[in-house]
């Protein structure tokens, strides 16, 4: 049988990244805290940790800080359900893309959050690289672009974020005044969020031939802050149409693709076995998103 202190010590190790920070959040000394964990690796036979700066988890250390995070969240759950008065609130970790953080998640799920008293705690990243973080055990569920499901885990079908290429007026008319030119782009500022995000790279080099590095780029890695760079006339790139709207409409923003929109599709990955709540979170997200996002006929 595990022992609670020593995977507490694993996982608050894995999480801050050091021995040191997992000490201060234990209360206890980085000594006692790496004591804990060499036991647990002396007691399986095999190594949970890479020593680095920040600190990781083997193969087998991610395979046990999943299961770790599962564990806590069911006996959290059975402690919150079986306190007398007001229950605890939950935490659940979930990894999530950029954009639909900003987008259509929190609107959707905070009643739900709320009554269900569920705190989220959230891992961000590239919508092709949340599934690293579930394997990784830094999340019991999330949002992806990977269709196939871990081992252990399901798999639901989302839907598809669109995304279009905007700029604004006079951006256009500085950079693409006789429209989306293979030369032109080689030449206008494009909006990147960072270097994970490969979906501006992939539409030039699909529609235009244009490799990646042969273009200007900035580098946004907000959201928010990438779609008002877009507005401000700082760029052109990838917009999803839940932070447009209807500035295309109105003549904000100009589509430089109109028939070429860019679908992304996504799913919820969720381990077979979950607590309660985390089965109830996974039913309204995939209601919310399927309400928000486009469904393939």
């Amino acid at each position: 049988m595990l022992d609670t202190r020593k995977g507490e010590a694993l996982l608050a190790v894995i999480d801050s990244g050091s021995f040191e920070q997992a000490a201060a959040l234990l209360h206890l000394t980085p000594s006692a805290v790496s004591q804990r964990v060499s036991a647990m690796e002396s007691e399986l036979g095999m190594p949970l940790l890479i020593r680095s700066k920040p600190c990781r988890a083997t193969q087998a250390g991610q395979r046990l800080v999943q299961y770790l995070r599962r564990s806590r969240l069911l006996e959290a759950e059975f402690l919150a359900d079986s306190s007398d008065g007001d229950a605890h609130p939950l935490t659940i970790a979930l990894a999530v893309n950029n954009d639909t953080l900003a987008t259509w998640l929190l609107p959707g799920l905070a009643s739900f959050l709320i009554e269900e008293q569920i705190l989220l705690d959230i891992a961000l990243d590239d919508q092709d690289h949340t599934y690293t973080l579930l394997s990784q055990g830094a999340a019991l569920a999330g949002v992806s672009s990977e269709a196939q499901p871990m081992r252990g885990c399901t798999v639901e079908r989302l839907g598809a974020m669109r995304y279009r290429l905007l700029a604004t007026p006079a951006f256009v008319a500085r950079w693409f005044p006789d429209g989306l030119q293979r030369e032109a782009a080689r030449r206008a500022p494009l909006m990147v969020f960072d270097r994970k995000d490969a979906l501006q790279a992939a539409f030039l080099q699909r529609e235009l031939g244009l490799p990646p590095g042969s273009y200007p780029c900035h580098y946004i890695p907000s959201s928010d802050a990438f779609t008002h760079a877009v507005r401000l006339g700082l760029g052109y790139g990838m917009v999803p149409e839940q932070q447009f709207r209807d500035d295309i409409d109105k003549g904000v923003l100009i589509d430089l693709a109109p028939d070429k929109p860019t679908d992304v599709m996504l799913y919820w990955h969720a381990w077979r076995v979950q607590s309660p709540k985390l089965e109830r979170l996974s039913a309204r997200m995939m209601a919310v998103a399927r309400a928000a996002l486009r469904q393939p006929a």
